[in-house]
């Protein structure tokens, strides 16, 4: 059984109230719970929130009623791992025993189904602890992302011997794209973070790992829903 999660915390600094505000036609949590509940791959869904509003509503599409989310959750810092672990503990007590969480961030609305269904082929071909959503780096520390020393001069942040001269030839790194994660739940309940497993990048599109922080990426989001709906190429 896979479970679909959705995190969308009441409160936001950048964009006041954005994960139940409307964007195209609908609320920015809707445009990642639909993913959920309209793909055949998930079994259940949940919703963790501290906002009865956005709540009752995923209920009432057809969420799991697990219950707010608890209180010392819903702070600003708050991890999403123990976010995740609770959700978790909270969908199995209602559903069973799931052989995969999917966790779909409902500030990366831009996301395709195609996306959500590459994530769990990649877990179930791979098996590792956790697939993570991830886009090419725009800038590489080994060819053009510099540090100064101590001298207040600058260098490549990763040099290699010899030096790299051209983009292609360095090393691939990739920018954590908070948007599409698939977690083997053994891994979920045992870990403590993110990182202590075998987790793999699943490789999207950087136009569909947009993340929704401030006002500025509000209208960048919002302008490219609008090209997509509209039939734009």
């Amino acid at each position: 059984m896979i479970i679909g999660h959705i995190g969308a915390r009441r409160g936001s600094k950048g964009v006041p109230g954005k994960n139940f505000r409307m964007l195209c036609g609908k609320p920015l949590i809707d445009w990642s719970l639909d993913q959920l509940l309209e793909s055949p791959r998930i079994d259940a869904v949940v919703v963790s929130t501290d906002s009865p509003e956005m709540y009752d509503h995923a209920v009432a599409k057809g969420a799991l009623d697990i219950g707010m989310r608890p209180a010392h959750l819903a702070t600003d810092d708050a991890p999403k791992w123990g976010v995740w672990q609770h959700s978790l503990a909270a969908a199995e007590a209602l559903a069973g025993t799931a052989s995969a969480f999917v966790d779909l961030d409902c500030t990366s609305p831009l996301r395709l189904m195609e996306d959500l269904d590459g994530a769990i082929d990649l877990f179930q071909t791979k098996a590792p602890d956790m697939v993570m959503s991830c886009c090419h780096a725009r800038k590489n520390p080994y060819f053009n992302m510099v540090e100064a020393d101590e001298t207040g001069a600058l260098h490549v942040s990763k040099p290699l011997p010899g030096g790299v001269w051209a983009r292609q030839n360095a090393p691939a790194v990739y920018e954590h794209a908070a948007s599409t994660y698939v977690l083997r739940p053994s891994y979920l309940r045992d870990a403590s973070s993110i990182y202590e497993g075998r987790v793999i990048p699943f490789v999207m599109p950087p136009e569909r790992c947009m993340d929704v922080d401030d006002p500025l990426d509000w209208k960048i989001v919002q302008f490219l829903m609008k090209d997509r709906l509209n039939g734009a190429t």
